[in-house]
C-alpha cells in the first residue's frame, strides 16, 4: 500500500548500520516504536527473534502485525482457504462503508459503490469467523491486514484518506479483489504488539534495539488515514459531514508539534531501556539535526554516535511540491548506562562545575539522604546528584528564580514564551538594537513584574550570556554573539524533564543560615566565589556581596562547625591561579588535617585555566 514516510526504499542501509555495529543478534529484541505499514518491522523479523511494534494508529498495529504473521497463519480452525471463498462470493453489503464513502447515501467519491458493498462484505464476514473463534489472532489481524491492502488498490484518493478525488481514478473503478498482503517469506517467532502512543508506555518495554521513526511534520496521520482507523474498529463512529472523517482528537500526535517533538524525544531516550537506538527522520522535520545530535550523545556514548545522510524522492501532491532537496537522516547511537547520565544547566554560568560533576560524584561520601548544594549557582552539580532530597540554594535570588523557573513552568509553554519574545522585540545573533530594546523593557518594568522567562530570554542574546546586574539589580550585560540555538534547546529540554522528576527544595538564604536543614543524614556541598580569580557575580560591583579575606575566613569557620557536628562537606575551591597561591587555603586545611583531592586544570567558559581542588573532611 502507499504509505506517508514508508521506509521500504531504506531498510536495507538500516540494516547495514546494525551489521557495521555487529547488532545482529537472534537473541535481541527489536522493537518498532512507530511501526505504521510495517516494512521495518516486517525486514527485520528474519534477523530477530523478537518483534515488537507499536503505533498509536490501531490499523497501523493491525496492519503491521499481519505482515509479521503472514507465513505462519494456516487457517486450521476455518478449515478452507478465506481468499478463495470471499472472491467467489457474490454477496456485498451494505454497511457502514456503503453508506458513507460512495456516492449511495452521500456524494463522497472514496470507493464505487460496488466495491463500497463489497468492503462491508469482507469487513463482516472477517469478523463473523473471529467472534465464532474459527480465527486466531494473528489470522484475524492478517486478514485485516489482507482488507487494508485490498482497499488500498482501489481507493479514489491520491494516496491518503485526507480527501477522495473529484474524479474516478481508473484503479478506483475496477472491481475490488481480496488479495494477500506483501510479507518477508519468513516465520517471526515471537511477536508483541501495542497500541499505545509510546512515550506512554517506553519505561515498561523490554528492548535490546529501540527504532524511532516519529512523524516530522504537522500533517496528523490520524487525519489521513482516518478511514483505515474506521475500517478497522468497526465501529460505526459519527462522521464529519464533509470528509467523512471520525473525530481524530485521540489519534493525534504531539511529535507533529514544534517543539512538542523535542520534548518527547528527549524523554524517549531517558527513559528507553534500550541498548541501542536509531532514528529515521527527515530534513524537513521539526527537530534538527543538531539538536538530535546533542541529545543521542547526552544519553548515548558519544564515540558510538552516526549519522547517516540519504536522499530520496519524497512524495508529493500538487500543493507540497517544490525544487527543496529531500533527504533522510539515519541516526544510530549505543545507550549509556543511566547512571552515567549528566545535565548541565541551561544557563551558561560563570564557574560552572559541569566539567567536574563526574568527580564531585566519584568523591562523594558513600551515604546520604539529603544534599545542600549551598552555592547552587547554575546547577549543574546538585542536578546530577542522586539523593532522596536536593537542598539548592543561592544568595543571588536572581540566578535562583532562573534556575527554579525550568521546574514551575512547563516547558513546551516556556519554550512558546521564548519564541514570542524573540519575535516580539526581533532578537537575533550581535543584533545590539533589538538586544538593548529588549533589556530596557525588561528593567522599566517594576520588579514585581518582571518575568523570569523574559529574562532568561535576553540572557541568551547577551555577552558569553552572563548574569550581570549593576547596583541597582538592572540587567546590564552587553549585547553578544550568541543566541536561542539547538543546544541550548537540549539542554533546556532535558534540565527541565529531571529538575521536575525529583524532589528539589530552593532557596535563597545566605549558605550560613542554613542550618535547619541539616540533619546527620545531610552531605554538604559548597562552590563558593575563588579568591584568586574574580567574575561579575564576586566583584562586589553587581549589587551583590563581594568575596574576600574575612568572607573566606567566614567559610572556612562554618565549614569547621560542620566537622565539630559530624556533617560531611566538600569544598570547590582553587589552590593555584596564575602563578599565586592561596597560602590562607593551604594552611587551614593542613591545620584541620582535612584532605585535598586534586583535579588539575580545568578550562572555563572564557577559555581561561584554572587549578581546582576538591576538599573533604570525611574518609574516603
Amino acid at each position: 500500500m502507499r504509505y506517508l514516510g514508508n521506509k521500504e526504499t531504506i531498510v536495507s542501509k538500516i540494516y547495514n548500520i546494525f551489521k557495521d555495529k555487529k547488532i545482529i543478534n537472534k537473541n535481541f529484541s527489536f522493537f518498532d516504536a512507530f511501526c505504521g505499514s510495517g516494512s521495518v518491522a516486517d525486514y527485520f523479523k528474519e534477523y530477530y527473534d523478537t518483534i515488537i511494534i507499536n503505533d498509536n494508529l490501531l490499523w497501523s498495529v493491525v496492519y503491521s502485525h499481519g505482515k509479521l504473521c503472514a507465513n505462519s497463519c494456516t487457517f486450521e480452525k476455518l478449515g478452507f482457504n478465506p481468499f478463495e471463498y470471499l472472491n467467489n462470493s457474490d454477496e456485498i453489503c451494505y454497511g457502514f462503508m456503503y453508506k458513507n464513502y460512495c456516492p449511495a447515501y452521500s456524494e463522497r467519491m472514496y470507493f464505487t459503490k460496488e466495491n463500497a458493498g463489497k468492503i462491508d462484505y469482507f469487513r463482516n464476514q472477517i469478523e463473523n469467523w473471529w467472534e465464532k473463534k474459527l480465527l486466531t489472532l494473528d489470522e484475524y489481524h492478517y486478514l485485516l491486514a489482507c482488507l487494508i491492502e485490498s482497499v488500498s488498490d482501489v481507493s479514489n484518493t491520491a494516496g491518503v484518506y485526507g480527501a477522495y478525488l473529484k474524479k474516478w481514478d481508473t484503479r478506483a473503478l475496477k472491481p475490488i479483489f481480496f488479495d494477500k498482503v506483501d510479507s518477508k517469506k519468513c516465520v517471526c517467532k515471537n511477536v508483541i504488539i501495542y497500541n499505545s502512543k509510546i512515550e506512554d508506555i517506553i519505561e515498561n518495554i523490554e528492548c535490546d534495539i529501540l527504532y524511532l521513526d516519529p512523524p516530522y511534520t504537522q500533517n496528523q496521520y490520524g487525519t489521513q488515514y482516518h478511514l483505515l482507523e474506521t475500517l478497522i474498529l468497526n465501529d460505526n463512529p459519527a462522521i464529519s459531514k464533509v470528509t467523512g472523517s471520525r473525530s481524530t482528537a485521540p489519534m493525534r500526535s504531539d511529535w507533529s508539534k514544534e517543539y512538542k517533538a523535542n520534548i518527547l524525544f528527549d524523554k524517549i531516550l531517558a527513559k528507553t531501556k534500550a541498548k541501542y537506538v536509531v532514528l529515521s527522520y527527515n530534513n524537513d522535520g521539526f527537530m534538527s539535526k543538531d539538536f538530535i545530535k546533542a541529545s543521542m550523545q547526552r544519553y548515548g556514548k558519544p564515540e558510538t554516535y552516526l549519522c547517516k545522510k540519504i536522499s530520496y524522492k519524497k512524495y508529493q501532491n500538487w500543493k507540497s511540491a517544490n525544487t527543496k532537496e529531500h533527504f533522510e537522516y539515519l541516526f544510530f547511537v549505543e545507550m549509556r548506562d543511566k547512571k552515567n547520565i549528566q545535565y548541565e544547566s541551561p544557563l551558561n554560568y560563570i564557574g560552572s562545575k559541569a566539567k567536574i560533576v563526574k568527580s564531585i560524584n566519584i568523591y562523594s561520601p558513600p551515604k546520604f539522604t539529603k544534599f545542600i548544594d549551598a552555592f547552587g549557582g547554575g546547577f549543574n552539580v546538585g542536578i546530577n546528584i542522586s539523593s532522596e532530597t536536593v537542598v539548592y540554594n543561592d544568595i543571588n535570588c536572581f540566578v535562583k528564580e532562573l534556575v527554579e523557573s525550568f521546574r514551575i513552568n512547563d516547558i513546551y509553554k516556556y519554550l512558546k514564551y521564548i519564541k514570542k519574545m524573540i519575535n516580539k522585540f526581533g532578537l537575533e545573533k550581535s543584533n545590539a538594537e533589538a538586544y538593548y530594546k529588549a533589556r530596557e523593557y525588561y528593567n522599566n518594568l517594576p520588579k514585581d513584574k518582571r518575568d523570569v522567562k523574559l529574562l532568561y530570554t535576553i540572557i541568551l542574546y547577551g555577552y558569553q550570556q552572563q548574569i550581570r546586574f549593576n547596583g541597582h539589580h538592572e540587567f546590564n550585560n552587553p549585547v553578544g554573539m550568541r543566541w536561542f540555538n539547538d543546544k541550548v534547546l537540549e539542554k533546556m529540554i532535558s534540565f527541565s524533564r529531571v529538575i521536575k522528576e525529583k524532589n528539589y527544595i530552593f532557596l535563597c538564604y545566605d549558605y550560613s543560615d542554613l542550618d535547619t536543614y541539616i540533619d546527620n543524614e545531610t552531605f554538604v556541598y559548597m562552590d563558593p566565589p575563588y579568591k584568586l580569580t574574580t567574575s561579575s557575580y564576586n566583584d562586589g560591583k553587581r549589587g551583590f556581596n563581594g568575596w574576600n579575606d574575612n568572607l573566606e575566613n567566614e567559610l572556612f569557620n562554618y565549614a569547621d562547625t560542620l566537622t565539630k557536628k559530624n556533617i560531611p562537606f566538600m569544598l570547590s575551591y582553587v589552590m593555584e591561579h596564575k602563578g599565586k597561591k592561596n597560602n590562607n587555603l593551604v594552611n587551614w586545611v593542613i591545620s584541620n588535617n582535612y584532605k585535598i583531592i586534586e583535579l588539575g586544570d580545568i578550562i572555563g567558559i572564557s577559555g581561561s585555566r584554572r587549578k581546582e581542588v576538591l576538599i573533604i573532611n570525611y574518609e574516603l
